[in-house]
């Protein structure tokens, strides 16, 4: 009542209740080089953190369901029907999937430098609905019978129409994907404050329970779209995911008003920054090294290892002779972000043999199924694409048992926050990758013997007594080695590039396996061209009992062995960004 007669009367001030202790909450509990949608400085307790990071991550997992939903049982599409060969569908859709793990490169350089992260989202979420929209409505032009073709050519015409359509709308979804997929995660991260010790630990897990939810969503729809894309309708199979992606967008703008926005100040564009030592390193190729280690170390600017690495780029801190400026050209920090560039080069290469791994399970693995008896029961079938879904089931067992238990008791023996560093818990999922490629040969070696007992080497229509259940031990070591290098990869691309490029950066993660996609393309083509010929089949011959999948499983596994050792060497002499040394 004190209140509405203080309000209601003009003459009379509101009273003031003093604070013994007088604090500016505003100032003290704000987040540093974060803004809201508006630009105006954001409270850290009513913004960022878990609660706008679940918005986020319920786009991603409608996103991975939707990308997911095409990509798992693209290779049964291709060779049903477009009616193309086993050799062909693998290589075009490691040619898809390779663009659309590339394509994140260009979607973050335009994040990064012109539209930011949330408006690189939202374009991109529109791109994937009319993407998936018109791959829709491609897989409805065969019964739509709505074009005037002549009786001669009309299956081919159509056909054709169909399949051009289909491509097209299937690379507006790469497109799309390449914004989305670099972007989403990053903004989800960019809501934990990593200078505030709370916020810095739950940023470590957000990775963590990021890929759990994902892998989770994806488990669930995926199953149930390979089900319905083998037994009811490819249209309904390719509708959902439409479907998904337009509620998606909807519930990812609600949670505008809780979101950090990074604010980027008056600098330079960090591609600016960064390429302009590369060319200044150049350019001075043949001046005399500046003598800065001493100074700056006394200073604590510049760390001795790091001035004994890549010492070229050092260069870019003197200008050239005779030039007007006369003294150095970039700062120590600038010449710091390009080494920490360049060192992420050799972790990058080390995981492209992965990568390859990384692409067999929508391919070959489910060709392999295919020719197993997948009876569940009587009159119900397993569909070889489901499998895909022991990879994220084992994912998403695992990754609590890593957080909750592993982390904990490694915490405690290392003394470090996240238990391993993150470049021992890459190394640790590749050798688990390896593994799996030695169980997949043996595997197949069993497959082959027993379609040869039962005389079905020449029957490749009729399903070998082989139960399908005999791939899942490959598939779960896959989704175990994932929790380990790809969630280890997205955090170490992420933490150790340059603040600005932290977009740039989860796309380079991305990038691994694109290149991967093409390099698993090349060497399919190429093992064809070399096994294959006039009058021999090839190690991957359509008819699988002809093939020898398991000299090529063996030869994987001899890769991953060779890249393990090779990363095993760089990753002993890299040196992490100043403020992480994990």
């Amino acid at each position: 009542w004190l209140w509405v007669r203080t309000w209601l009367s003009p003459r009379v001030s509101p009273p003031i209740f003093r604070n013994p202790e007088p604090k500016t909450p505003l100032l003290l509990d704000t987040v540093d080089g974060a803004v809201d949608h508006k630009g105006r400085p954001v409270l850290r307790s009513q913004s960022g953190r878990w609660r706008s990071a679940s918005f986020i991550i319920g786009v991603e997992v409608a996103e991975r369901c939707a990308y997911y939903g095409v990509e798992s049982n693209l290779i049964n599409y291709l060779t049903g029907p477009l009616g193309q060969s086993t050799v062909t569908a693998a290589e075009n859709v490691n040619i898809w999937s390779g663009t659309a793990s590339l394509l994140p490169l260009l979607g973050a350089f335009v994040a990064d430098s012109y539209l930011g992260r949330y408006k690189t989202i939202i374009v991109a979420s529109l791109i994937y609905i009319l993407g998936l929209g018109l791959l829709t409505f491609s897989a409805m032009l065969p019964s739509m019978g709505i074009f005037n073709c002549q009786a001669v050519n009309k299956t081919t015409t159509c056909f054709d129409l169909q399949e051009i359509l289909f491509f097209c709308s299937l690379y507006l979804v790469a497109l799309a994907q390449g914004g989305h997929k670099p972007c989403v995660q990053a903004f989800g991260a960019d809501q934990f404050d990593k200078e505030h010790p709370q916020e810095r630990k739950a940023r470590s897990s957000f990775f963590n329970w990021w890929y759990f939810t994902m892998c989770a969503g994806v488990l669930v729809i995926v199953t149930i779209l390979n089900y319905i894309q083998d037994n009811l309708s490819w249209v309904l199979g390719f509708g959902i995911p439409c479907i998904a992606m337009v509620i998606a967008l909807l519930v990812f703008s609600l949670g505008i008003r809780t979101y950090r926005f990074s604010f980027q100040g008056d600098e330079k564009r960090p591609f600016s920054r960064i390429g302009r030592v590369f060319v200044l390193a150049i350019r001075n190729w043949r001046t005399t090294p500046l003598a800065i280690a001493t100074e700056e170390e006394a200073c604590g600017i510049l760390p001795h290892q790091s001035s004994e690495q890549f010492k070229f780029l050092n260069k870019a801190l003197i200008a050239p002779d005779g030039s007007r400026e006369g003294g150095r050209v970039c700062s120590v920090g600038d010449v710091e972000e390009a080494k920490a560039v360049l060192r992420l080069v050799p972790i990058w290469a080390t995981g492209l043999i992965y990568a390859v791994v990384f692409s067999q399970p929508p391919t070959f693995f489910t060709k392999q199924g295919v020719t197993m008896d997948r009876k569940l029961l009587p009159g119900i079938y397993v569909p070889a694409a489901s499998l895909q879904s022991f990879i994220s089931l084992s994912t998403v067992l695992f990754i609590p048992i890593y957080d909750r238990i592993i982390v904990p008791i490694s915490r405690a023996l290392t003394g470090k926050p996240s238990g391993i560093t993150m470049l021992q818990r890459i190394g640790t999922g590749m050798l688990l990758s390896a593994i799996s490629m030695v169980i997949a040969a043996l595997v197949e070696m069993k497959r082959l013997k027993t379609a040869q007992d039962y005389g079905l080497i020449d029957m490749p229509d009729v399903s070998i007594p082989l139960s399908i259940w005999w791939l899942i031990p490959q598939y779960v070591l896959a989704g175990i080695a994932n929790v380990f290098t790809m969630v280890g990869l997205q955090e170490f691309f992420y933490d150790q590039v340059p603040n600005e490029l932290r977009s740039v950066g989860l796309a380079l993660y991305l990038s691994i396996f694109g290149v991967g996609s093409f390099l698993s393309s090349f060497l399919v083509s190429s093992i064809e061209q070399a096994t294959g010929g006039v009058g021999r089949e090839s190690w991957f011959a359509n008819n699988l009992n002809h093939a020898h999948l398991d000299y090529f499983y063996a030869l994987l596994a001899a890769l991953s062995a060779i890249e393990l050792s090779a990363f095993l060497y760089f990753s002993n002499y890299y040196i992490y960004k100043r403020s992480n040394t994990l």
